[in-house]
């Protein structure tokens, strides 16, 4: 494959450089998707336009179908180069004042959905909802026969998301097999893993016996899985509840290690996550934004597993509370000093608010990177059990940092390339745009013997000896 030293944006931010290229097709796309954001944005301040089911369409419709005519019209003559161009120069791209706008919109919404959700419209009980999650009545009712909330707003909203623009990912790529695979499941595993059939489950379960249904979604990542009032609600679940409590033990205790055994993280994180979908998809644009300094990989390191520490500890604590009943530990309110501690400032401000709503300032990357607690679990067998790991050629190696640029998990691939070095990093999730775009073929993505995976012997560099450690 043939690559360009510049690289592609993934994005409706690369129409800033490419619209004078835009056929029809692409001009009808632009137009559509105008028309769905225009809907979303006059609903969620609370203003209508006709009848719910008509905004709605307009909506799902106008945003779908205009990403995939602007894409299709935007690589239409692609013919296998990466050409990311004009991203450095690119207000929205590059921190510029559409950055900023974007982010605090994102922020913006995150703060209301987790926190003030009747601003978005959410009514209470009785009463019909109105705004944005009023919208979403009719699809909520003929999905699972209930009016939505804020959540199902949410997940519909980031489902249509990761399709859309998992389609414009494949258009881009799509002369990669790799990308192309990965992106479909990603795509697949949001839409009925995440979306659907949870909401489907949720209309025919009791209302108020709420569990997580997501059947990706597990422990440690879903941080409320062994909280007294979830063991509940699976316990009073029936026949389901036993069977998604025994799936979500599975998962963390087997599964996981035997995955990440053979493929590393990046059976999940790049190919099942819906975090790493929307990052992979939505928050592409702004991978290169993700900070390559040594400060801020010393950062991540302390951070991704002291949150992983964090978890653990409020997680005995609330197991502690649940078999002996007891509210306190040391004194403590096991709620007030322990669980909703970590909701507060991981499950929604960090994942929610600062994971996504910083995308356009942080990169796309930023919650997987620094705080996921399964991300620094699988991490720890990726980095020393795990038949996973980056090849380089460094004979080949030109230095252009492509790799490095674009990385996500903000490794410096270029440092191990030079010096032709297999990357081992319990950050890296696999995505494989590293090797995409490097023009010379240097890096390859493998799964082998655990036998010379990790090379710590002395090189040399420059006519001088180096230890070079992964």
């Amino acid at each position: 494959m043939k690559n360009t030293s510049e690289l592609p944006s993934l994005s409706i931010a690369e129409a800033h450089f490419h619209r004078q290229d835009l056929g029809l097709r692409g001009k009808i796309g632009l137009a559509l998707g105008a028309v769905g954001l225009g809907v979303l944005l006059l609903r969620w301040s609370g203003l209508g336009i006709g009848n719910k089911g008509l905004d709605l369409s307009l909506l799902l419709g106008g945003i779908g179908i205009g990403t995939i005519l602007f894409s299709w019209d935007l690589y239409r003559r692609n013919s296998g180069e990466i050409n990311n161009n004009g991203v450095w120069f690119n207000s929205l791209t590059s921190r510029g004042a559409w950055a900023w706008i974007s982010g605090i919109v994102f922020t913006g919404f995150y703060v209301q959905l987790y926190w003030f959700p009747d601003y978005l419209g959410l009514s209470t009980v009785g009463a019909e909802n109105e705004g944005l999650v009023g919208l979403f009545d009719p699809l909520s009712m003929a999905i699972k026969g209930r009016p939505a909330s804020q959540w199902f707003v949410y997940g519909t909203l980031y489902t249509l998301l990761i399709l859309a623009l998992g389609l414009k990912f494949i258009l881009k790529y799509r002369h990669l097999r790799y990308h192309r695979i990965r992106t479909l499941v990603l795509m697949g595993s949001q839409f009925f893993l995440a979306w659907l059939i949870p909401e489907i489950l949720e209309g025919i379960s009791d209302p108020n016996a709420y569990f997580a249904k997501d059947l990706k979604y597990f422990w440690p990542l879903n941080y409320f899985f062994f909280e007294t009032w979830h063991l509940n609600n699976l316990h009073h679940g029936g026949t389901m509840g036993m069977v998604f409590l025994i799936w979500g033990i599975v998962l963390f205790l087997l599964v996981t290690p035997f995955l990440t055994y053979f493929f590393g993280k990046r059976w999940y994180c790049s190919w099942v996550c819906g975090c790493g979908g929307l990052a992979e998809t939505a928050g592409d644009p702004w991978r290169h934004l993700s900070s390559k300094r040594i400060s801020a990989w010393r950062l991540e390191r302390w951070m991704i597993h002291a949150i992983l520490v964090y978890i653990s500890v409020v997680t005995c604590v609330v197991l502690y509370g649940y078999f002996s009943g007891e509210q306190e530990v040391l004194g403590l309110s096991i709620y007030h000093y322990f669980s909703k501690p970590y909701g507060f400032l991981i499950g929604a401000a960090f994942s929610g608010v600062i994971g996504v709503g910083f995308y356009p300032l942080l990169g796309s990357r930023i919650w997987c990177r620094f705080g996921c607690p399964l991300a620094g679990y699988m991490g720890l067998f990726q980095r020393f059990k795990s038949r996973f790991r980056i090849t380089t050629n460094g004979g080949q190696c030109i230095s252009c940092g492509n790799c490095s640029t674009y990385c996500e998990q903000g490794i410096d691939v270029r440092w191990y390339a030079q010096r032709g070095q297999n990357i081992v990093r319990a950050s890296c999730v696999g995505c494989g745009i590293c090797s995409s775009v490097c023009p010379r073929g240097v890096l390859k993505l493998e799964n082998a013997s655990e036998n010379g995976r990790i090379n710590d012997n002395p090189i040399l560099i420059g006519g001088g000896k180096a230890c070079v450690k992964t």
